[in-house]
């Protein structure tokens, strides 16, 4: 089993910047692809970043320049580095691992950009 902690949301003007950590916690051996989704209110759940054990990045096209994914396999944490923050930007963020054949999510965290 694994157990998600999410960090990092919090309520920031437009133009400015957040950092979201997600620590992965149980009995782990190696976890496979670990990423960061957003739902709006009256939205879906939608794919932010994804990052696989060997580095490789997946971004949305709406966050490319913006937004950036990086992991600590050591810690078992994913990070997501966000700037230049929009107002469109505000959402729940859930981090999302990957690990023997299933996937756990975290508890989300309110991310809020203000005009």
């Amino acid at each position: 089993q694994v157990q998600l902690v999410e960090s990092g949301g919090g309520l920031v003007q437009a133009g400015g910047s957040l950092r979201l950590s997600c620590a992965a916690s149980g009995t782990i051996l190696s976890i496979n692809a670990m990423g960061w989704y957003r739902q709006a209110p009256g939205k879906q759940r939608e794919l932010v970043a994804e990052i696989t054990r060997g580095g490789i990045r997946d971004y949305a096209d709406y966050v490319k320049g913006r937004f950036t994914i990086s992991r600590d396999n050591a810690k078992n944490t994913v990070y997501l580095q966000m700037n230049s923050l929009k107002p469109e930007d505000t959402a729940v963020y859930f981090c999302k691992v990957s690990y023997s054949f299933r996937e756990y999510w975290g508890q989300g965290t309110q991310v809020t950009v203000s005009s």
